[in-house]
């Protein structure tokens, strides 16, 4: 007699079996179908296909009912329509989006499932604007503090950035959209970064820069893949044999398009012959003349591009269009634009991702039923952001600033002393930080009004940090300090009230040490979307306790980041060396035993946590095998929270130079107060491998390695060791 749970086994294998049974079927049909519009196709047809015809548009081919591919910015929300020929905004009164925390704030949840949220709301937004491909998420390393584009790149660790990705990728393209993963690859800076040839060793390559983008592909299942403007040992990555077709096609299986940034193609046979699919923004007016156009319909003719090469750049175009159903309007997705649901998920997005950098005798979270007045300072408590970054900029259906936010919440029953505090003295010139250099001026006058404020009040919230002005595409940051003498302001301000709190507004790393022994709160509230100041008030007033957890570390001062303390940003002679390879981040903070200002993977709470009996399910692994880790965690405050608990690996003996430690599992687990929760990390074996560049190809080393559980890269709290034979 068959018990009941084999019944449940033996269907359960059947209907897996029946749908990837149905899944192949579906494959060899759309294969077909492919291979019969190509053969139907003049060589013009299919070079059409593979260039432009607008700024954001690829031409369709009516008589083979082949729609226009409609692509659009979007990393954190969708952009507002730009006209079909030029850069300027085509004005239309449909177009306000939902505005989410960029790159760096979504990282800084580690929170996967928000991070599906945000895909899915993206994706339900692109198909009621009637997008096709939304060009993000953006995945590149952070090496620098300093890079334009660190706050739309998620982390500094290549794990992080994988976990967040895949499910951001995923969760969009269940809405009939395609992604697009940028920017392939080592696009780690905006300097010269049209020009700029980068050099790194296989190692750093395979172990810290490629994860993302192969987890991005073979995980998340990404449609289409943007390449980088810079140069990769020697040659373009829009054109480069080694990434594009050794490494991304045959590697990681990709088959979908692979396409250029805006104006990166170069060449026309080389770009072919490598790989690109296809040819976007190219900087010449007359779109047939683009490398991808007419000029490639002359290589074929003359014999140095096969025709078979055009055919399969087609097929991925036609693959898209029909993994994203374009064929079949009527089973696509419709899609949504601002609902309720879509401003929950940008508010629950910027409320977990807020990071509490220090917390002096408690003085926040503020309870604004005990005080009469608190000062509200700073030109970032009124200034709103979504509408700049170029590429990422959102014409956001509303943005709250914070002091909207406060006084709506708080205003009946505090007095609300507002204070400029500084002024913004920067400006913003596309591909030029020339504007950052009027930054340095001391308003003593908005500084005197500001202390005035402050001594009227009982409490002082200052809003410092950055804006677009210096985190934005098109150019890096000169340096890391607090711009428009917001030091002395915030120095000055804390004099005249202790109680002061310090909200930071930034999307990458900001030199600190001047602030944190003079304030006893400090708060790092990222660009917070639409619903920014929303999620701040609660955060500050404790309706929200803060979560998240810095996703890179924050340097003391510039000279302790790898890149510059070995004179390696932003390169010399248009070249680029990362010599310091696969130290970067807290991989080479905590190697070199450098101290950071706050470390990665660091960040308080209103209440406490206790991890205990940390274990691991054998003390002996082979290669094959799974490390089950496991933990208790028990919420031992008076308040729900989260904590996020974070896994590092070592391996101290080995004779090759290794990280001081690596994050391989992370979890970010809510309790209620005294709840008490059983947590288990899996980490495969084959994950603690290192790449060998001498074999070329990954190792496992024998030996002892140890496991080390905490809640940063710094504050390790359990270790165990284990051995693999």
């Amino acid at each position: 007699m068959i018990k009941p749970c084999c019944h449940v086994l033996f269907f359960t294998l059947l209907a897996v079996g029946a749908a990837n049974a149905q899944r192949i079927q579906d494959d060899s049909r759309q294969k077909e179908k492919i291979r019969s519009l190509i053969s139907r196709m003049t060589l013009q047809e299919k070079v059409s296909l593979l260039h432009a015809n607008s700024k954001f548009y690829v031409s369709g081919i009516k008589r083979l009912g082949i729609p226009e591919l409609a692509l659009s910015d979007g990393p954190h929300g969708v952009r507002a329509e730009v006209n079909r020929n030029d850069w300027a905004y085509s004005g239309w009164t449909t177009d306000s989006a939902t505005c989410f925390p960029p790159g760096t704030a979504l990282a800084a949840t580690w929170n996967p499932a928000l991070a599906y949220k945000q895909g899915l709301v993206l994706g339900e937004e692109a198909r009621f604007r009637k997008k096709d491909v939304l060009l993000g998420p953006g995945i590149n390393i952070i090496r620098s503090p300093l890079c334009g584009r660190n706050f739309e790149y998620m982390s500094e660790d290549p794990l992080l950035i994988s976990k967040m990705a895949v499910a951001y990728i995923k969760a969009l393209q269940s809405k009939d959209v395609a992604v697009s993963v940028k920017h392939w690859i080592a696009n780690n800076q905006e300097t010269h970064r049209d020009s700029v040839d980068v050099q790194m060793s296989e190692r750093a390559l395979r172990e810290i820069y490629l994860p993302g983008f192969k987890a991005a592909v073979t995980e998340g299942g990404a449609y289409t893949v943007m390449a980088a403007y810079n140069k990769f040992r020697g040659d373009w990555c829009s054109e480069n044999e080694y990434l594009n077709r050794q490494i991304l096609r045959n590697e990681f299986g990709f088959k979908g398009v692979l396409m250029t940034d805006w104006a990166a193609a170069h060449t026309t046979v080389k770009a072919a012959l490598s790989g690109l699919d296809l040819e976007m923004g190219t900087d010449i007016k007359d779109y047939n003349q683009w490398y991808f156009a007419d000029p490639l319909i002359k290589a074929v003719a003359e014999g140095k591009v096969p025709l078979s090469v055009v055919d399969e750049k087609v097929e991925h175009v036609l693959t898209v269009m029909f993994k994203t159903k374009m064929f079949d309007e009527s089973k696509r997705e419709k899609g949504k634009m601002n609902t309720p649901e879509h401003q929950k998920a940008a508010y629950n997005s910027a409320a977990e991702a807020a990071v509490l950098l220090q917390n002096k005798g408690g003085l926040l979270p503020v309870n604004f039923d005990k005080i009469k007045s608190v000062a509200i300072v700073g030109d970032n408590a009124t200034r709103k952001h979504c509408g700049a970054g170029l590429s990422s900029e959102i014409k956001a259906l509303y943005e709250i600033s914070p002091l909207e936010a406060i006084k709506q919440k708080f205003g009946a029953k505090v007095k609300i002393n507002f204070a400029q505090g500084y002024d913004k003295q920067s400006s913003f010139k596309e591909g030029s930080n020339a504007g950052q250099s009027n930054s340095n001026h001391v308003d003593w006058k908005l500084i005197q009004e500001a202390v005035k404020v402050a001594r009227e009040s009982e409490v002082v919230i200052i809003f410092g940090g950055l804006n677009h002005d210096f985190d934005t595409e098109s150019f890096d940051r000169q340096n890391m300090d607090l711009p428009y003498g917001q030091e002395v302001l915030i120095q000055e301000v804390a004099k005249a009230n202790p109680n002061t709190a310090v909200v930071i507004v930034a999307g990458s790393p900001v030199k600190l040490a001047g602030i944190v022994n003079r304030v006893p709160a400090i708060l790092w509230s990222w660009y917070g979307g639409m619903e920014a100041g929303n999620a701040v008030a609660d955060l500050l007033s404790g309706k929200v306790n803060p979560s998240g957890k810095l996703p890179f570390t924050i340097p003391v001062a510039l000279d302790q980041s790898p890149a510059h303390a070995l004179g390696n940003f932003p390169g010399m002679n248009l070249k680029v060396n990362y010599e310091e390879d696969i130290l970067v981040g807290y991989r080479w903070f905590d190697t070199k035993k450098i101290q950071p200002q706050f470390p990665f993977g660091y960040g308080l709470s209103y209440t406490a946590f206790a991890i205990d009996n940390f274990s691991a399910d054998k003390a002996i692994y082979k290669k094959d095998d799974v490390i089950r880790a496991k933990f208790v965690v028990k919420n031992t405050g008076t308040r729900y929270g989260a904590e996020v608990l974070q896994l590092y690996a070592s391996d101290p003996a080995s004779p090759v130079l290794h990280p001081e430690k690596e994050l391989k599992a992370f979890e970010k687990i809510f309790l209620q107060p005294g709840e008490i929760k059983t947590v288990e990390l899996s980490i495969k074996v084959a994950d603690l491998a290192y790449y060998d560049e001498t074999k070329k190809a990954w190792k496992v080393e024998t030996g002892q390695f140890a496991l080390q559980l905490g809640n940063s890269s710094r504050n390790i709290s359990k270790v165990i060791n284990i051995s693999i034979e």
